[in-house]
């Protein structure tokens, strides 16, 4: 009776206490990212008010958290936008990769975490927010921008090749060798593969199958659907979040509508646990030793993803301005770094602190670059370019045009 009286208070403090920040962040116009990892610390071991009865059922609420966010975000594509990004912007995503992932990856290996952690460091420094960046670019007005369906395109790419790299990782963390390392691969893709098939073919059948007037009926088939399939796909080794993910991608019309109404409040509040959970498993101590090298990684990774979208935007044709504004878009990491970053954390624990300390830079410095990136450059421009003398009609020191 004490443990579960100890539960109710705890959560209840935790919610509210979330609930009151995300109420914060909304009032400011900013992501309640940073706020929900701070809290995490907060409640976390070392931390100011440390949790002890509702550890586990945080724990279990943050990787239902992983799975709706997945989920979410697969409602948002459907296969023929995925293929069709595929097609167009397949050279901007592997520069996209080249640019941001492999300096994560050199980090890791520069301070001896080794090759796993290596790899899961890489794609921490890899993916963008898309939770963050849509929000931006709606705050901003952008949306009607010719250089947002390139932004949009290199986060379609992004969150598609997380099918590819979640089930790489997960099979190195399970320390699987080469031979069950490619199974997993090979299952991993041949599900895709499928599910992108299957979508495309018989993308409304299975909508109209799962479809029903009810709300309760719709939100409990999609929900089961989705936690039975991302179940699988982890016995698999396959993660489960990559099966969340498919299960978005193979809904469509008017129940992925339907779908994203009636589960975006819940996945908002279980990513808040999630991202709770992550601070709770970060000792705050472990930060200020790693603060100096994640900010170091920060600004570095900032300056090549504004070059990601710098060139993403002038392979469309997009006009100087609008390349800038691409680039300082992409800037902010967020929900996939995390993700990675608490996957791996059991393997390397250093690597715990570093993304933290890494996204919480990152979160905050994203919006900012989206704002100000354009203008900055276009300030910097104008002081190292000098005006250009004036016709002699309009000088100053010009001698009249009189006429007689």
């Amino acid at each position: 009776m004490h443990e579960t009286t100890s539960l109710l208070i705890e959560l209840g403090a935790v919610l509210l206490a979330l609930g009151i920040l995300g109420r914060i962040a909304g009032r400011v116009g900013f992501s309640p990212i940073p706020l929900y990892l701070l809290a995490g610390l907060a409640f976390g071991h070392g931390g100011l008010l440390p949790l002890d009865a509702s550890e586990e059922f945080v724990a279990t609420g943050a990787e239902i958290g992983v799975i709706l966010l997945l989920l979410l975000l697969g409602l948002e594509y459907t296969a023929a936008d995925l293929v069709g990004t595929l097609k167009t912007q397949y050279l901007s995503g592997i520069v996209d990769f080249l640019l941001n992932a492999l300096p994560g990856a050199a980090i890791a290996l520069l301070l001896g975490m080794g090759p796993v952690a290596a790899v899961a460091l890489a794609g921490v420094t890899w993916i963008s927010s898309s939770g963050v960046i849509a929000k931006v670019v709606g705050d901003l007005g952008r949306l009607g921008n010719r250089e947002t369906p390139v932004v949009l395109g290199i986060l379609v790419l992004e969150d598609l090749s997380m099918a590819v790299y979640l089930p790489i990782l997960t099979a190195l963390l399970a320390g699987v060798g080469f031979a069950g390392g490619s199974i997993t691969l090979l299952i991993s893709l041949g599900t895709v593969s499928i599910v992108l098939f299957v979508a495309l073919r018989y993308g409304r059948l299975i909508s109209r199958a799962v479809s029903s007037d009810n709300p309760e009926m719709l939100l409990l088939v999609v929900l089961g659907l989705t936690l039975l399939v991302a179940g699988i796909a982890a016995r698999l080794q396959v993660s489960a979040a990559v099966g969340a993910f498919l299960v978005g991608i193979a809904l469509s019309g008017e129940v992925a509508k339907g779908a994203r109404n009636l589960l975006s409040p819940l996945r908002d509040l279980f990513a808040a646990v999630f991202f709770v959970f992550f601070g709770l498993s970060t000792d705050p101590a472990d930060i200020p030793p790693v603060l100096g090298i994640a900010l170091a990684l920060a600004v570095f990774t900032a300056l090549t993803k504004i070059a990601t979208g710098w060139y993403a935007a002038r392979k469309a044709g997009v006009k100087p301005a609008g390349r800038w504004r691409a680039g300082g878009t992409l800037v902010a990491r967020g929900e996939f770094s995390i993700v990675i970053a608490g996957l791996a954390v059991g393997v390397e624990p250093r690597l715990g602190p570093l993304a933290t300390a890494y996204v919480l830079i990152l979160v905050i410095l994203g919006p900012i670059t989206a704002r100000y990136t354009e203008p900055a450059v276009r300030k910097l421009k104008s002081f190292r370019t000098p005006p250009a003398d004036p016709p002699a009609a309009e000088r100053l020191d010009a001698p009249a045009n009189t006429t007689t």
